[in-house]
């Protein structure tokens, strides 16, 4: 994942960009949850990336995801808590799709 595609998406260092991706994500997000983005869904995710400016390290890449990184684990903990499967639309596979 490129920072260029984070940016483009919407997530930037002053927060989400209006009408962009992003602000599609979160409306659904919030709507979802009854009103809220969860800490550790991809929309906080995707935006704390942005707001760090660089998404370099984090595992989620062009060829998939990078064993022992940060996408790695987030991938194991959402698979475990979902009894064994990464669903989609979820966390890491809307990150790893952006």
């Amino acid at each position: 994942m490129s920072d260029q595609n984070v940016r483009n998406a919407g997530f930037a260092s002053s927060g989400i960009r209006g009408g962009s991706l992003a602000s599609s994500m979160m409306s659904q997000e919030a709507r979802a949850s009854g009103g809220g983005v969860h800490s550790g869904g991809p929309t906080s995710t995707l935006q704390e990336m942005g707001a760090r400016g660089s998404t370099h390290s984090s595992g989620f890449t062009s060829s998939g995801i990078s064993g022992g990184s940060l996408a790695s684990q987030m991938m194991s903990q959402e698979a475990r808590s979902h009894g064994g499967g990464t669903p989609r639309g979820g966390t890491t596979s809307t990150v790893q799709s952006i």
